[in-house]
């Protein structure tokens, strides 16, 4: 993405979401990569299993191209990353916390679109589960435990799904500022990081969107008709 030979490829769609945590982490280890599209990642994710490059069922899916490895998943990728990087940090707390990024990611888009939203379901979600999941963050970010300036797996995991869903979304700053105000300051202190803040200014993509799709359209209905 900087004009030289990629050191990695990142197969996933053109959206931030679930790829922005693989970003920042890649923007973070001053790593050079290359996304090549919906169609070339289309053209892997429909092949057979024993003809693709490493048998996946959906992205993100990424190529070490130096160690000619191929990686599945995104917490998988992001744990490679961070060992190869020097970037783990306390490995327990970077992993439970890129996992809490996949739940969110996948109850903020009710299974990845399997239903969309409606208002009582939206308000119970935004009423509760979703305060809740921004108050866990927010308890183990109490008494200085991460580090906005120096960031690891935890810092730059917490920074992309929260500042990526506020930036993406607006409307729902105010929960977060409400519920996690910890939070929310190291998640736009490490967005701003020179690395980070140049990747968000390369890669950004205004017709992009938060998470795609007719998801993101109900998602956007509920924030924009709070009646």
């Amino acid at each position: 993405m900087r004009g030289q030979m990629p050191d990695y490829t990142l197969y996933y769609w053109p959206i931030p979401f679930r790829g922005h945590i693989i970003r920042y982490v890649l923007a973070q280890a001053g790593a050079n990569w290359d996304e090549p599209g919906a169609d070339a990642l289309m053209a892997l994710k429909s092949a057979p299993p024993a003809d693709q490059p490493y048998p996946f069922m959906a992205p993100p899916l990424l190529h070490d191209r130096g160690a000619d490895r191929w990686l599945g998943q995104m917490p998988a990728i992001v744990m490679y990353l961070g060992r190869k990087h020097g970037l783990t940090g306390d490995p327990d707390t970077a992993l439970r916390l890129v996992c809490d990024a996949s739940d969110i990611l996948l109850e903020i888009t009710r299974h990845h679109g399997e239903q969309m939203w409606v208002r009582a379901a939206w308000d119970e979600f935004s009423g509760a589960r979703l305060p809740r999941w921004m108050q866990l963050h927010e308890a183990l970010a109490a008494g200085g435990r991460f580090d906005a300036d120096t960031p690891g797996l935890a810092e730059l995991t917490l920074a992309a799904l929260w500042h990526t869903m506020v930036d993406r979304l607006p409307g729902l700053r105010a929960l977060l500022s409400t519920h996690a105000p910890t939070v929310e300051a190291l998640a736009d202190r490490v967005a701003a990081l020179p690395r980070i803040a140049e990747m968000l200014v390369r890669w950004d993509q205004p017709d992009a969107g938060y998470c795609g799709g007719q998801i993101e359209a109900s998602l956007r209905a509920m924030l924009a008709d709070p009646d």
